[in-house]
C-alpha cells in the first residue's frame, strides 16, 4: 500500500467496523475503488488485523486473553471451557447470537491472569466456575 488514497484504508476500516460491528462484504468493492487496490488487498488487510471482522458479531463480545502470562494461569483450560460452553471456536458466534468468542493477545491485565473482557468489562483472575457466573450474568439468567 503505497499511495496515500491507500493509506487512508485502515481509517476507514474502522469507521465501517464501528458503523456495523463488523466489515460488510458489500462495502469491500467500494474500498478497494476508492482507494486503488485489488479487492483481494483489501480482504488481505481485513484478515491481517484481529480487530476487524466480516461477519456480524453477537450481542455480547467475549475476549479470552491468549498471552504468555495468561496461558501460565491457566486460559488454555478456560479457552477450552469457552469453546464447550459455548459450542463455538474462537472468531465463532453462538448459534442464538448472543455471544462472539474472540481471541485477545494481551488485555493489559498480567498481574491479574487469566484474564477475560466481556463487551467492555475486565475481568481478571478468572476461573471456569467465575467464567460461567460472567457469562450468565451478561446474558441476564
Amino acid at each position: 500500500m503505497s499511495s496515500t488514497n491507500q493509506a487512508d484504508l485502515l481509517p476507514a476500516l474502522h469507521r465501517l467496523q464501528e458503523k456495523f460491528g463488523y466489515i460488510p462484504d458489500h462495502a469491500i468493492a467500494d474500498l478497494a475503488k476508492a482507494h486503488n487496490m485489488a479487492q483481494a488487498e483489501v480482504v488481505g488487510v481485513i484478515g491481517f488485523y484481529h480487530d476487524f471482522r466480516r461477519t456480524p458479531p453477537g450481542r455480547q463480545r467475549l475476549r479470552i486473553c491468549r498471552a504468555e502470562s495468561c496461558q501460565a494461569m491457566g486460559a488454555d483450560a478456560l479457552a477450552m471451557h469457552a469453546c464447550t460452553q459455548l459450542g463455538v471456536e474462537f472468531g465463532a458466534t453462538t448459534a442464538d447470537g448472543e455471544v462472539t468468542l474472540e481471541a485477545a493477545y494481551c488485555l493489559g491485565n498480567c498481574a491479574c491472569s487469566p484474564a477475560v473482557m466481556l463487551d467492555d468489562d475486565l475481568h481478571g483472575r478468572v476461573s471456569v466456575e467465575r467464567l460461567d457466573a460472567i457469562l450468565a450474568e451478561g446474558r441476564g439468567v
